[in-house]
């Protein structure tokens, strides 16, 4: 274990170049800003191929970006804010951008205590950055087949005993919310008399189970309407947590009623409404194997 006397420059350098990290240590007194070698190597440039100029890192910070990272120096040197933390775009030497967490604060203060020094550090979280930006693709995508398909999604959370409806859950229950949150003991008070114990068993599923479970019940809308709905449920392990219970909630209703239309149908003569010869051929088999 290396101790005080030996953390020379070299020591940090390498520190700096095993942790892919950039270093910047800027000087309000005199304006110099010092980026390390591995900021510039984070970039593509060799060692000393930059300028180390105070305004280096804006002239290749995004347009889009500037600003923003301006006003987060700018506010921390105020005393508005503990530190400097910000997410910009850097222009690589080839031409594309490299995301940074730039992060750091002020280090000296003169004699009336103004900020003299600050320095910081900047980490490429491009490879972070375009993971989030596929997810994202990933969940629009999904949020699009649920809202085509009509289904909801909720969640229970079992530590907090907290309970959340998105806003198509809450559009098939009939109930008039503007926040996700709702009670735990919500869901319960709209279940069928005649369905609401059977559906509060299939409910309950193991903890550590992977297993999904089907159900279709009835609710009762507070404005009286009875309508079926269809759910997946499973349990869903969290780290540091009891887990959740998700799942999703779909109105087949009409389903419900086009299969008992069919089933009508099939049995029943379209002009008079009488159970035609093979339902009635059936029912006589039925009634004389009795």
């Amino acid at each position: 274990m290396a101790d005080g006397k030996t953390r020379n420059g070299r020591f940090w350098a390498v520190a700096l170049d095993r942790a892919h990290l950039g270093l910047w240590d800027w000087n309000l007194s005199t304006g110099d800003c010092y980026y390390s070698p591995t900021w510039s190597k984070m970039l593509g440039y060799a060692e000393g191929e930059l300028a180390n100029t105070a305004d280096l890192w804006l002239t290749l910070t995004h347009p889009d970006d500037r600003q923003r990272a301006m006003d987060s120096g700018d506010r921390h040197i105020a005393g508005q804010t503990e530190s400097i933390e910000t997410e910009l775009r850097l222009k690589h030497k080839d031409g594309h951008w490299v995301w940074v967490l730039d992060r750091g604060g002020i280090v000296e203060r003169d004699a009336d205590g103004k900020p003299r020094r600050l320095m910081g550090v900047q980490t490429d979280i491009t490879k972070q950055k375009e993971a989030e930006a596929a997810l994202e693709q990933v969940n629009i995508r999904f949020r699009l087949a649920l809202a085509a398909s009509g289904t909801g999604i909720w969640h229970h959370d079992i530590g907090t005993n907290k309970s959340y409806w998105d806003a198509r859950s809450r559009e098939i229950f009939g109930l008039v919310a503007e926040k996700d949150e709702v009670t735990a003991d919500l869901w319960h008070t709209f279940l069928h008399p005649d369905d609401k114990e059977a559906t509060e068993q299939a409910h309950q599923v193991s903890a550590g189970s992977d297993r999904v479970v089907a159900v279709q019940y009835r609710i009762v809308r507070r404005d009286g309407v009875v309508r079926h709905v269809e759910s997946l449920v499973r349990f869903i392990a969290g780290v540091g947590s009891a887990g959740q219970i998700l799942g999703t909630v779909r109105d087949i209703t009409e389903e419900k009623q086009r299969a008992a239309e069919l089933a009508y149908a099939a049995e029943h003569d379209a002009l008079t409404g009488l159970l035609n010869r093979a339902a009635f051929d059936r029912l006589l088999g039925d009634y004389i194997g009795t």
